[in-house]
């Protein structure tokens, strides 16, 4: 299985949301962590993921006479690089989202459902911004996004520190403007 076939499914997607940050973790641990998943699914997920070069085993040790093994995410090898992301068809976009959306979806009720959930508190944030940009701008924008996010992303864990997940989702809202570069009038013909 590719990395691409890896990543697009939402329990596999949360477990490498669940191991970023350099973390070490047991199937145990992420089962302790990911408590709305089976079992039986996080073992075998992480499975697909280990034979997939995704994670790799850390270690190993004999617990009650079994061998608990601890995985670290192979950071490198969990990304959809740029190159296959322009060859991926419209449809195969469609269920690429999907598969974000549901996991996103999964992983903040996840969170909702933890005993002392409070979003004002967490400073949760599910905005949506409308702008106009030219492609230079949302060249500028996307770079700019990229930078911050890149100065934390590296952050490991720390007693003082939360694990949060942001999800940038761009696209564009109406069809480009036309070859002659006329707009839409911002007001219906009715002239309000």
């Amino acid at each position: 299985m590719d990395t691409v076939d890896l990543l697009l499914h939402p329990v596999r997607l949360r477990i490498v949301h669940t191991m970023s940050g350099g973390r070490t973790l047991t199937t145990s641990q992420l089962c302790a962590l990911l408590p709305d998943v089976s079992k039986a699914t996080v073992y075998r997920h992480v499975g697909l993921l280990a034979d997939g070069g995704l994670l790799e085993v850390e270690g190993e040790q004999r617990v009650r006479g079994a061998v608990e093994r601890r995985y670290r995410l192979r950071r490198e090898r969990a990304v959809i690089d740029a190159d296959t992301a322009a060859a991926v068809p419209p449809e195969d976009h469609r269920r690429v989202f999907a598969v974000a959306m549901a996991t996103l979806l999964a992983e903040f009720n996840a969170y909702l459902d933890r005993p002392g959930a409070a979003p004002a508190a967490d400073l949760v944030g599910y905005r949506q911004h409308a702008m106009w940009l030219s492609r230079d701008e949302l060249a500028a924008l996307i770079d700019e996004m990229r930078d911050v996010l890149m100065r934390r992303i590296t952050n490991e864990p720390s007693p003082e520190r939360t694990r949060y997940l942001i999800s940038p989702i761009l696209f564009p809202a109406e069809e480009p403007p036309a070859a002659g570069g006329e707009q839409p009038s911002p007001h219906p013909a009715d002239g309000t």
